[in-house]
């Protein structure tokens, strides 16, 4: 009786096993869905990921050369179009962070100017 209560224990454990390795199978195609296929490398995501805006800004403008004077393959279009295009969101995305700092100093600024001569700037 023991004997059979260990290998039904042993058979859920296995079921439960088997459910969580084709969840974990199932999650792991999603994610790879869900990120399109580029040519771009580790090292290349990860060196744009660092730039500076100024950096990205010039890089990008090398690719765009690039692509304009032609005479790549269909292959080194299609890196340089994806180098573009991950260096322009680099660049948006600084630009945007800039934003948003401006966007509070400017507030805080107004925030200042409302109580300024007044007793509660002395708070």
């Amino acid at each position: 009786m023991a004997d059979e209560i260990l290998d039904t224990n042993k058979s859920e454990e296995t079921v439960e096993t088997e459910q969580e390795t084709m969840q974990e199978a199932a999650q792991e195609t999603a994610q790879q869905a869900a990120q399109p296929a580029s040519s771009l490398t580790k090292e290349e995501r990860e060196a744009i990921a660092n730039m500076s805006y100024e950096e990205a800004r010039d890089r990008l403008i090398q690719a765009v050369r690039a692509l304009e004077n032609g005479g790549l393959s269909l292959e080194q279009s299609m890196h340089q179009w994806e180098l573009g295009e991950a260096l322009g969101a680099r660049a948006q995305s600084l630009l945007a962070n800039v934003r948003e700092k401006l966007d509070a100093a400017m507030a805080q600024q107004a925030s200042t100017a409302q109580t300024a001569g007044t007793q509660g700037n002395l708070q």
